[in-house]
């Protein structure tokens, strides 16, 4: 019988447990935010709309655009830290209310894996 290395299994288990980042493309995606675009812009000349623009959202800190009034449930969940990462964005993508209660967001969310990665792979173009 074989014996296997400790070190082996715990690589594999660190392997297993880190997030997944989205391989999604950035031309689909750029199809995907057409959903968004009644309430973000993104690119040179946005403005914020219902939403704030959301020009290098991914990888940032929540509630960071100084001209945007965000709702309370975003305010403190960026004081307690949140930070735009490709694995919160997705779960805020796919079911925001379920993500963060009373947030102003009305969207129902994102059905779709590959939609959720696509948006998130446009949204990392626009920076």
């Amino acid at each position: 019988m074989k014996t296997v290395n400790i070190a082996t299994i715990a690589t594999l288990v660190a392997a297993l447990a880190a997030p997944v980042l989205a391989e999604g493309d950035a031309k689909k995606g750029e199809k995907v935010f057409k959903k968004c675009k009644a309430c973000h812009m993104v690119g040179e000349d946005a403005k914020n709309k219902i939403g704030p623009v959301l020009n290098g959202i991914v990888d940032s800190e929540a509630a960071q655009n100084p001209d945007f009034k965000y709702s309370s449930a975003m305010i403190e969940a960026a004081e307690d830290g949140l930070v735009w990462d490709e694995e919160n964005l997705g779960a805020f993508l796919t079911k925001p209310k379920d993500f963060m209660k009373k947030n102003k967001m009305s969207f129902a969310g994102l059905r779709k894996e590959s939609d959720v990665e696509n948006i998130i792979a446009y949204l990392r173009s626009v920076e």
